[in-house]
């Protein structure tokens, strides 16, 4: 089923993103396979209408998210959504990897420029490939029968002069054939409802699905920030601080606020929610159980 048809519902869809397990042997690849299935079936009674997968930088993936997109499809029965990105390849090579996904039957692909491979600084246009997210969309399009997704920012993405110019740069990637926009990590709701006024405002009337990510470690804070750039809001951050030698305590404030926060989203008719699992199914359970979501209430597959 592709994204158009998935969110063409008036209840709201439940979406999850994974990454392939860094390995470095065969036997690891399977172990690490196997416990991250493990984990997804504990979330398939969520009903998800589909499953993102991951593609590192520079295609470093590449193979790794092929093999865990089959899996998703073939042992779990989920739909999967493989990411894509510009990064380091050419049009044929490009034509070559996706029409590998339309003929294993995956039915939505999620195209993205993509960071720039560890160690350069800037993004370099391949030869041959593709410089901006849009032209991506425009090539799958053209050349498969792919529904496509694409990401957004409600806080601007951080190689953007202005959110403005961020939503003109959005509205390209829909008018180029994108069937949804994925939002980055945010947690102040507001962001996202601003966001999605302006994007309206520009004509982009295609469905803007959050994306939620549940803060489990003070860890993760300093690396979510950093890689998302996004805002905490000023209580909840004070909130994680004063108890951040305390890892139980970290960990239910930062649930009752993804709860709260999902919540809040959920009452104002968002048309879905997509979670960043992190590869493990304890805090998405945790937070769509307290939520008392089940498949009764929201469309899956």
């Amino acid at each position: 089923m592709k994204l158009k048809k998935i969110y063409n519902s008036k209840k709201p869809v439940m979406s999850f993103e994974i990454f392939p397990p860094k390995t470095k042997t065969p036997g690891e690849k399977e172990s690490k396979m196997q416990v991250l299935l493990n984990e997804l079936s504990l979330l398939s009674k969520y009903n998800p209408a589909f499953i993102s997968v991951t593609y590192g930088a520079g295609g470093s993936t590449r193979e790794n998210t092929f093999d865990l997109v089959l899996r998703v499809k073939n042992k779990l029965n989920i739909q999967p959504m493989p990411h894509f990105t510009c990064v380091g390849s050419s049009r044929d090579e490009i034509l070559q990897y996706i029409k590998k996904f339309e003929s294993n039957e995956i039915h939505n692909i999620l195209a993205l420029r993509g960071d720039p491979p560890k160690g350069q600084e800037n993004f370099i246009k391949p030869s041959d490939g593709f410089e901006y997210a849009n032209e991506l969309v425009e090539f799958i399009k053209t050349n498969t029968t792919l529904g496509i997704g694409v990401a957004g920012y409600p806080e601007c993405h951080p190689g953007c002069c202005s959110i403005e110019v961020d939503i003109q740069n959005l509205k390209r990637k829909v008018d180029s054939g994108a069937e949804a926009v994925i939002t980055q990590l945010f947690y102040d709701n507001q962001c996202y409802f601003n966001f999605v006024e302006k994007a309206r405002l520009q004509g982009i009337n295609v469905p803007i699905i959050p994306g939620i990510l549940p803060i489990t470690s003070y860890n993760q804070l300093d690396k979510i920030v950093a890689l998302s750039g996004c805002a905490l809001p000023i209580e909840f951050k004070d909130n994680l601080e004063k108890n951040k030698d305390n890892p139980e305590m970290i960990q239910a404030i930062g649930l009752d606020f993804a709860v709260a926060q999902c919540g809040e989203l959920l009452e104002n008719g968002v048309p879905g929610i997509h979670f960043y699992t992190l590869n493990r199914a304890f805090a998405v359970k945790n937070v769509l159980d307290k939520l008392e979501i089940n498949k009764n209430e929201y469309t899956g597959v």
